[in-house]
């Protein structure tokens, strides 16, 4: 917050920002040598991603109403996991508003209030904690400044309650403060209240977007309506590695309802008076796609594993090599994971008007800047005339981290000059996904006499996910050299081990790979757990104190042992099978937030069955605890879904299944009765929640159903037969 006096207009006021870690770091000689890159690899894994918002210019961040409610125009978006509820208790604390008068919405590009880092990486609540309640302190100071002026209050200390400030016999809402005011002295940032004081940070405090939801309420992309809408469809390719090069639209053009068909350098759509007339006319075009290669799952799965793409040592402690150089002694495993689809419910697309020179774009995004700033270029419009609507997301989990399809609907709107409304269908929306990328594990190992691990290397092999997105800036790959995506959760959490290593081997894949929530945490944690839970079994130890033994003295290690701890013992972990269940361990750190699962497993009828889920997470500081259960909650049947049910394949160069059903994913009979969710706060402002709890699970049950049958289970997903 500024530290000296400005003059700013009405409702406006300045919002620090801060760099990501790539963003401070110089190319040089010495950047390129693996120990420089391991380094950087390390802060890149442990660093807090900081609010990237805009500080050059003004910026809109709150709306005093006429009936003194306050209006939190926010940079983040919400996909569904509570952060406007969390947002509203940290702008409602520092305000000293009651949490009933606050209204949270999406900031529109045109304000400026945006976040360059865009909503992704479990950091909207930890990012804005101290901004966003900065800037609510800071604004409550304004407002006391004001009254004191209006009121005339001399030396009179006043009184902030409840959107009113009390001066002497004298009373003013925020709301009778505020009118009439058109500039504002910005002062220095108060300072800010403490834990002992907090009023509603830390308290589980009821969903601010509960009643339109339940009423359902007009709140994503596809519920956007604009008067003489039009409808539009783009042509997409149904094949790998294909490329437009033309069109013949001549069916197309006489069909009913048709009113524009455009062709683009690089696609073709069609403009028409309703939805379904837009798909018949779509579907009646004969597409030119050229296709260099055809690929099969075989191929991809040929092409991920471990060995055939370009390695990078992301982690390096002793002499790992030499240890596990003898093949007599050394512990080998290998581990899988399929290719991933996001298969969210709601589909992409966006509504477009543009006219002359300006252009609105009301649609489902994670990354309001980008889309606005790639929009602009294909129009060539200056930024600034184009605003970007944020909606609800109908599930984001990455995969609304690149929207290109706005530009699709922006030129089909600017071609006919009124609004087009253009979304994917769900075949499209499989078939032209970025997907979660297959990934291949090689692990090896050796233990001392013991029992105790000697040496541990960990590679995996995994297509792109952060690389080539707009969200990394280009100098992010010759620096790190392996994907910072495709490794995460890759690295060795023990520390305790004298020796120890983890490489990354990169692929570049015939399709497009990219964001997937959690990026590479689900699988590489699944790889590692699982291949830890094999070590405790050759070393004849209890697999959650074989865990613990392993585990650094550091700040960090001794908050992924209270998890572990705390998970072990609301589940009452035993390690032996009982009436025909078993239980099944596994624990991680990502993004600094330790978590540790046990699962309850039996199987019924030759299937899995998970019957309980014990989770202990340390999120730092919970700002709402029934946000954070609901989080952990999702997370894990999310992660139930993609360990145990889905997979997309390779057919003949198109990518399968298409739809919901062929898509195995985990329904409401898959859910367990119970899941039980632990939250220690180890830190004292607020970390990772929304990823984290997706890590371990995959793991977990596959180490119970060892326990249940003998058998090591080392795909996903995971199957008995």
């Amino acid at each position: 917050m500024a530290t000296e006096k400005k003059k700013v207009s009405r409702r406006k006021f300045l919002v620090r920002g801060g760099l990501g870690t790539l963003g401070v770091l110089a190319v040089g000689t010495y950047l390129f040598r693996s120990p420089i890159r391991r380094k950087i690899a390390g802060l890149v894994n442990t660093a807090d991603t900081p609010y990237m918002g805009n500080t050059k210019t003004p910026i809109i961040w709150f709306e005093i109403t006429k009936n003194n409610t306050i209006v939190l125009h926010s940079p983040k978006v919400e996909m569904g996991q509570g952060t406007f509820t969390g947002l509203a208790q940290m702008v409602a604390e520092e305000l000293e508003v009651a949490m009933e008068r606050i209204q949270v919405v999406h900031a529109q590009s045109a304000s400026g209030n945006m976040d360059g880092f865009a909503t992704g990486g479990s950091t909207s609540i930890s990012a804005l904690w101290v901004p966003l309640r900065e800037l609510a302190a800071t604004m409550r100071k304004m407002l006391e400044n004001e009254a004191i002026k209006k009121m005339d209050a001399g030396d009179v200390q006043p009184v902030v309650s409840n959107g009113s400030i009390t001066i002497g016999e004298r009373s003013m809402t925020y709301a009778e403060i505020a009118e009439g005011v058109q500039e504002w002295d910005v002062p220095d940032t108060p300072p800010l209240k403490t834990g002992k004081t907090f009023r509603y940070i830390g308290k589980p405090i009821p969903r601010v977007d509960l009643k339109d939801k339940v009423f359902g309420a007009p709140l994503f992309g596809m519920d956007a309506v604009l008067p003489d809408m039009l409808f539009g469809s783009v042509v997409r390719a149904s094949t790998i590695g294909a490329t437009f090069s033309g069109a013949d639209t001549s069916k197309a053009e006489q069909m009913p309802g048709v009113v524009k068909i455009v062709t683009e350098p690089d696609f073709v759509g069609v403009v028409a008076t309703s939805q379904q007339e837009a798909e018949n006319a779509k579907n009646a075009i004969t597409v030119n796609w050229k296709v260099d290669t055809t690929v099969q799952t075989a191929d991809i799965e040929a092409m991920i594993a471990v060995g055939k793409g370009t390695p990078f040592v992301i982690q390096k402690e002793g002499a790992v090599e030499d240890l596990i150089s003898d093949a007599e002694t050394t512990i080998v495993s290998e581990y899988k994971s399929p290719i991933g689809a996001h298969a969210q419910l709601e589909p992409n697309g966006a509504l477009a008007h543009v006219k002359a020179d300006k252009a609105t774009i009301i649609m489902s995004t994670q990354v309001v800047k980008i889309t606005r700033d790639e929009i602009a270029e294909r129009l060539d419009l200056d930024a600034e005339n184009v605003n970007i609507v944020p909606t609800f997301l109908g599930g984001g989990f990455g995969r609304r981290l690149h929207t290109p399809n706005g530009i699709q609907a922006a030129v089909l709107s600017k071609a006919v000059g009124k609004p087009v409304k253009c979304f994917f269908s769900r075949k499209e929306e499989f078939q032209n996904d970025t997907f979660r990328p297959p990934t291949h594990h090689v692990l090896k190992a050796k233990l001392n006499s013991n029992g105790s691990i000697e040496a541990f290397e960990h590679n995996v092999s995994s297509g792109d996910v952060a690389f080539g997105s707009p969200m990394v800036p280009g100098i992010a790959e010759p620096i790190l050299g392996a994907d910072l995506g495709a490794w995460r959760g890759g690295m060795i959490q023990y520390g305790n081990i004298p020796n120890h290593q983890a490489i990354s081997w990169r692929v570049k894949l015939p399709f497009a790979t990219s964001w997937w929530r959690s990026l590479g945490l689900l699988a590489n944690t699944f790889a590692i757990e699982s291949f830890m839970d094999e070590l405790s079994v050759k070393a004849n130890k209890d697999p959650v104190q074989f865990r613990l033994d392993h585990i650094q003295t550091d700040e960090r290690g001794e908050r992924l042992k209270k998890v572990i701890t705390a998970a072990a013992e609301k589940a009452q972990w035993t390690n032996e099978t009982q009436n025909g269940r078993a239980m099944g361990f596994a624990a991680s750190t990502d993004a600094n937030t330790p978590c540790a699962q046990v699962v309850e497993v039996s199987i019924v009828d030759g299937e899995i069955k998970v019957h309980k889920v014990t989770c202990a997470m340390d999120p730092g500081l919970v700002v709402n605890p029934d946000q954070v259960r609901a989080q952990c909650e999702g997370a894990i049947i999310m992660g139930m879904s993609a360990s145990l049910f889905e997979r997309m394949y390779v057919e003949d160069g198109e990518l399968q299944p298409t739809i919901y059903g062929p898509y195995q994913m985990a329904l409401m009979k898959h859910a367990p009765k119970e899941i039980d969710i632990i939250l220690l706060e180890g830190a004292d402002t607020p970390g990772a929640v929304g990823e984290p709890p997706l890590g371990p699970i995959g793991a977990a049950i596959a180490n119970a159903v060892y326990r249940l049958t003998g058998k090591r289970l080392q795909e996903m997903p995971l199957q008995l037969g």
